[in-house]
C-alpha cells in the first residue's frame, strides 16, 4: 500500500527538499500536527534516503533555526521496502501561532497555505486569554443599549431556562448580571451586538446578507436582503427570508383526516446553521454572513474559520463545544438557540436524513466555514415527467423510514389497482422508486 499525502502526511523524496519540508512543520504546527517523510515521491512511490550521521542533525538544526518559537521534532530513520525513510513527526504547536521566516502557514488538505491576517489577530487573541466579545468598547455608553431588547431577552431567559433575573430591573443591573459589563460604564462588544439601539455604527461588518439567486450559480439575483441590527433579530429575519424563497409540498396521508405538509430543507437543520453563523462568527472580520439560496441547494458561510482545533471532519461526529465568542453563546445558550454541548451540527445531520435528504456538508472555503444542504436527487426535470399522484408520493416517501403498498397507494389517491401499478412501475423503470418484500401482497416501495 503505497503512502498517501493528506491533510497529516508530506512526502519529500529526498532531504534536498528541506526547505520546502519546513513550510509542512511550521503548517503541522499552527493545525493539529502531522508527519514528513523524506525518501517517497509525492505520488507515493519509496525512493529511499541515503542517511549519513550528519542527516538527522541537519534536519533538527534547520527545524530549530528557521522555526519561531523554537521546537525541537522528534525524528526516526525506518526502512520500508528496503529502503531507508526519514520519519519526522510533529505534534500540534502548544504556543500558536508558529512563523517560518516570518510567515505563519497552516495545513488544508495537503496545502501549506499563508495564515490570513484576520486569522492571526484572533491567534493572538487567544494567547492574551481574552476574547473579543468580552473586550471594552470604548465610548459606547448605556444609552447606546436599547431597554426593550434587554426586557424581552430577559423574558424570554427565564421562560426557556429559567433564568432568574426579571424584567424589571435596571439595565445597568441587567447587563452586569450577563457580564456585558464591566465597573459603572463599560460595555462590552456582545453587549453592543446583542442589545444595541444600531450596532452597525460601531461594528459595521455585523451584518446578514440573504440572496436567492437564479439557477446554480451566484450570478442573476432574483431576490437580495441585508440584515442588520442587534443579532438576535438578525437570526428570525434570516430564517424567514430563506423560508420565503424555498418550496412547501402538501399530500393527504392514509386514516389521517389533516393535510400534511412539509419544507424542502428542514427549518430546524437551517435555522441552526444559521444560528451557528451568527453566534461563532469572527466579528474582527470585515466580512458578512452572507446566506445563499440556489435552485439545488442553500449555502451559508459563517465569517471566519472553525475554532482550533475543529476540523470539518469533527463535526460530523461527537465533539465538544468550543464557541468563539463565549459571551455571545451564554446570551443564545439562555433563550434555547443552542445548547453547548457540540451537538448542533450531529442534529442537523439527523434533521436533514431524516427528511431524505444527504448529509449537509461541512467545508472550509478560503479561510471561511460554509454550510452547504442539498436537495434531494430527484429534480425539476425528473419531476416535469410526473404525474401529480407520483409527484406527492414522492414527498411521502421522503419521511424517514418511510414505504408504500399498491393497497395503501389506491386509497391514497382513490385510484385503481391498475392505475396505481401503471404509476408505481413507472416510478421504478425511473429509478426514483424500488421494490422490496417478496410477493406480490407483500411488495413494499420506497425511493431509491
Amino acid at each position: 500500500m503505497k503512502p498517501m499525502e493528506s491533510e497529516t502526511v508530506e512526502l519529500k523524496k529526498s532531504t534536498a527538499q528541506l526547505e520546502r519540508a519546513l513550510k509542512a512543520v511550521c503548517a503541522f504546527l499552527n493545525h493539529k500536527g502531522g508527519t514528513i517523510y523524506f525518501g517517497i515521491r509525492d505520488h507515493g512511490e519509496i525512493i529511499g534516503q541515503d542517511v549519513s550521521d550528519s542527516t538527522s542533525k541537519n534536519i533538527s538544526h534547520k527545524i530549530r533555526q528557521k522555526i519561531k518559537p523554537e521546537i525541537t521534532p522528534e525524528m526516526t530513520i525506518t526502512e520500508l521496502n528496503k529502503n531507508k525513510i526519514i520519519e519526522v513527526i510533529v505534534k500540534e504547536g502548544n504556543n500558536k501561532p508558529y512563523f517560518l521566516d516570518g510567515v505563519a502557514y497552516k495545513r488544508s488538505g495537503t496545502e501549506n497555505i499563508t495564515i490570513p491576517p484576520d486569522e492571526l489577530r484572533r491567534l493572538f487573541l487567544e494567547i492574551d486569554k481574552k476574547q473579543w466579545d468580552a473586550e471594552i468598547y470604548e465610548g459606547a455608553t448605556l444609552e447606546d443599549i436599547d431597554e426593550k431588547k434587554v426586557k424581552l431577552f430577559l423574558r424570554k431567559a427565564k421562560a426557556e431556562r429559567n433564568f432568574e433575573v426579571e424584567e424589571t430591573i435596571p439595565v445597568s443591573e441587567a447587563l452586569e448580571k450577563l457580564e456585558l459589563k464591566e465597573d459603572k460604564y463599560k460595555l462590552t462588544n456582545s453587549s453592543i451586538l446583542l442589545f444595541g439601539r444600531s450596532p452597525q455604527r460601531y461594528f459595521l461588518q455585523a451584518e446578514v446578507r440573504c440572496a436567492r439567486f437564479k439557477g446554480t450559480k451566484p450570478l442573476e439575483f432574483i431576490d437580495m436582503k441585508v440584515f442588520d441590527g442587534g443579532i438576535i433579530d438578525q437570526v428570525t429575519a434570516a430564517e424567514d427570508f430563506v423560508l420565503r424563497h424555498i418550496n412547501k409540498s402538501a399530500w393527504i396521508e392514509p386514516m389521517k383526516i389533516e393535510r400534511q405538509e412539509k419544507w424542502e430543507y428542514p427549518p430546524d437543520a437551517v435555522r441552526e446553521a444559521i444560528v451557528n453563523a451568527v453566534c461563532h462568527r469572527d466579528y474582527e472580520s470585515t466580512g458578512n454572513i452572507q446566506i445563499r439560496v440556489f435552485d439545488d441547494r442553500i449555502e451559508i458561510w459563517g465569517c471566519g474559520p472553525l475554532p482550533q482545533p475543529l476540523t470539518p471532519d469533527d463535526l460530523k461526529r461527537e465533539h465538544k463545544s468550543i464557541p468563539r465568542n463565549p459571551l455571545i453563546a451564554k446570551c443564545f445558550f439562555l433563550i434555547k438557540y443552542i445548547e453547548q454541548w457540540g451537538t448542533g451540527t450531529n442534529r442537523m445531520i439527523d434533521k436533514c436524513l431524516d427528511y431524505g435528504l444527504p448529509e449537509p456538508l461541512f467545508e472550509e472555503i478560503a479561510g471561511d466555514f460554509v454550510v452547504t444542504f442539498k436537495r434531494h436527487h430527484i429534480n425539476d426535470e425528473i419531476l416535469k415527467e410526473l404525474n401529480e399522484r407520483q409527484k406527492r408520493v414522492i414527498e411521502y416517501l421522503k419521511g424517514k423510514d418511510k414505504t408504500i403498498a399498491n393497497k395503501e397507494y389506491q386509497v391514497l389517491f382513490g385510484v385503481s389497482r391498475n392505475t396505481a401499478s401503471k404509476d408505481l412501475n413507472d416510478l421504478v423503470e425511473k429509478r426514483i422508486v424500488k421494490r422490496a418484500g417478496a410477493g406480490k401482497r407483500s411488495i413494499r416501495y420506497l425511493l431509491n
